[in-house]
């Protein structure tokens, strides 16, 4: 641990649903209920790149790919002509910290293109504007901070993680405790803002079941591929070498697969409204938990949990109508996790923590090399977050709920 605001649009036209039907991931889905930002004047003789929301998703993504890699490009080798980052820089605040930097400027430039292309008002256009989104981002890292402390909570009690002594004097403490969450506040940004808001806000209004079904069908035969050692990656030539599997742990991602192959279908046969939100829902979640089959150490319970906190940030998104929820869970589950209670990572163990937890027996419970985010038990605490979310948004938002619906 890859980012729509839902505003009222009008109803389209038989002729629109005509045209979109017969260019899809290209098409402007007419079933949302929240683009605001649609525009009917590019549609017409360039229909085949327009629609009745403007630039078609399809096409907006082929243009996003590239200016991310080129920026993303270009502020490594920046950093790296300045010394600040190396080839091969260890797990520290400061070193991931920069590293972070770079994604995070390029997810910036990337969307600012795109957003001028697509006339939108501003960045916050992408799922990022919605009322309270102060209270939103609170409230994640409130979450999220307690979720992975339960986790670890019961980890411990069972005997499956132990804890080593408090680490450095109290000045390195709070420097590391801040280095690693401004660390974490960009890791959220950039993940949420590449899965939860551009890639979600952006398939949504252009996405059926059958270009759904294509796109995870194409992750799972990618991460097949990887895990037979193939150096031959469908998904990373398509995307630019943005989004690339590394074979660990890919039987998360086609239980994922599967998983939301049932609902998906049953909201397509049945013409919900809704259906193209929950379609790429599956489809961003599906390939969240795929890009993390490249960190060292994963398991399938580790991809799948990635993908399934993957969907429960799509459902924040639908409840709150933005990302900031998820950007403040996400952060602080990450910096819990390194640096609260010093355990590895999705793989990686970090230099400089308050404690230092260890796996002990079974990895089935433990974790293993993964981390309490391959323990079989962070399936239940995902479930438990995903059931508090409704319930607490659900009561606390009237609109919320027709949101959901």
């Amino acid at each position: 641990m890859e980012p729509e605001v839902e505003r009222a649009m009008p109803e389209s036209t038989a002729s629109d649903r005509s045209i979109v039907d017969s260019a899809r991931l290209a098409p402007s889905a007419p079933e949302q209920e929240g683009s605001g930002n649609c525009s009917d004047g590019l549609a017409g003789e360039f229909w085949i790149f327009t629609g009745s929301c403007g630039l078609r998703a399809g096409w907006s993504i082929l243009l996003f790919l590239p200016i991310y890699q080129i920026l993303r490009y270009a502020a490594g080798t920046l950093l790296f002509m300045f010394h600040l980052i190396g080839q091969h820089s260890t797990f520290t605040a400061r070193q991931a910290f920069l590293q972070e930097l770079i994604p995070f400027a390029a997810l910036l430039g990337a969307a600012a293109v795109l957003a001028l292309v697509e006339q939108r008002p501003s960045l916050l256009a992408f799922n990022l504007d919605a009322p309270r989104r102060g209270f939103h981002f609170a409230s994640g890292m409130g979450m999220g901070f307690l979720a992975l402390s339960a986790l670890v909570a019961v980890l411990a009690s069972g005997g499956w993680l132990q804890f080593g002594s408090l680490h450095g004097s109290a000045f390195a403490v709070l420097k590391h405790a801040t280095l690693w969450g401004c660390t974490f506040l960009l890791v959220g940004c950039v993940e949420e803002g590449l899965f939860r808001c551009y890639l979600q806000s952006t398939l949504t209004r252009g996405i059926n079941f059958w270009w759904a079904l294509a796109l995870v069908g194409l992750l799972c035969a990618d991460a097949s591929l990887s895990a037979r050692g193939s150096s031959y990656s469908i998904v990373s030539l398509l995307s630019m070498e943005v989004f690339s599997a590394g074979g660990n742990g890919v039987g998360g991602v086609y239980a994922v697969a599967l998983l939301g192959l049932a609902p998906c279908l049953w909201l397509h046969l049945r013409r919900a409204p809704s259906a193209g939100f929950w379609q790429a829902a599956w489809a961003t979640s599906t390939l969240f938990g795929f890009v993390h089959t490249n960190n060292n150490g994963e398991n399938w319970i580790g991809i799948f949990a990635a993908a399934a906190i993957g969907f429960v940030f799509c459902v924040s998104v639908r409840l709150t109508g933005s990302a900031w929820w998820a950007i403040g869970f996400h952060a602080a589950w990450d910096w819990a996790e390194t640096f609260f209670y010093g355990a590895a990572d999705s793989g990686l163990a970090a230099q400089g923590s308050l404690l230092r937890a260890k796996p002990v027996g079974n990895p089935l419970w433990s974790g293993g090399a993964d981390g309490p985010e391959g323990s079989l038990l962070v399936l239940a605490v995902i479930v438990l977050v995903l059931a508090a979310l409704v319930l607490v948004y659900r009561r606390k938002m009237p609109g919320a709920a027709q949101m959901a619906a």
